[in-house]
């Protein structure tokens, strides 16, 4: 069984390098990629929420979102399962950007964004930015599979476990805001 998840995996990474990939669209791609990198990007929107009243709760959700998927990606699957980039089995396959982190499964990068993302999506009112947040989630783990470093299979684990994260961050915030308001 694991032999057939490889083997689409790679497959399907040959062929959106193959397909997909465009001397125009490589940099802005990379460049999207890169903004999710140790998950800065989305600390630094979350921590902006939390400057103002009125998008608080969900700056403060985010954030607990992103310490559960770092805690659950990085610190616990990450080094139980060890899964090699594709660099490293596929030869001959190029990347775009490389990463220091030897392991594949599941994409933090993901993990990250559909965390931010569906605690945003929980949390905030207007319909655009329930819908940017989980577009921009989904980018990232699109970008994740064009710029090469991680398999199909890394980024629907990532997904998941993001999206986990931010409906669990969203219970955890609602029932701290709950037990602080009664007093």
């Amino acid at each position: 069984m694991l032999e057939l998840i490889q083997q689409f995996d790679e497959g399907a990474l040959w062929w959106i390098a193959q397909h997909l990939r465009t001397t125009w669209l490589d940099p802005l791609v990379m460049f999207y990629t890169n903004l999710g990198n140790g998950g800065l990007c989305f600390i630094a929107v979350a921590l902006l929420l939390l400057a103002f009243r009125q998008t608080r709760k969900a700056g403060a959700t985010a954030l607990t979102a992103l310490a559960f998927g770092a805690v659950v990606t990085n610190l616990t699957i990450k080094p139980l399962i060890t899964r090699p980039r594709p660099w490293v089995v596929m030869e001959d396959f190029v990347c775009l950007v490389t990463s220091s982190d030897p392991n594949s499964f599941p994409s933090g990068h993901t993990t990250a964004a559909f965390a931010f993302g569906v605690a945003l999506f929980l949390t905030v009112k207007p319909k655009w930015a329930k819908a940017a947040a989980l577009t921009a989630a989904a980018l990232m783990g699109l970008s994740r599979l064009y710029v090469g470093v991680h398999f199909p299979t890394d980024v629907l684990a990532g997904a998941v476990i993001g999206t986990c994260c931010g409906i669990l961050a969203s219970w955890v915030v609602r029932r701290v805001s709950e037990r602080f308001s009664r007093r």
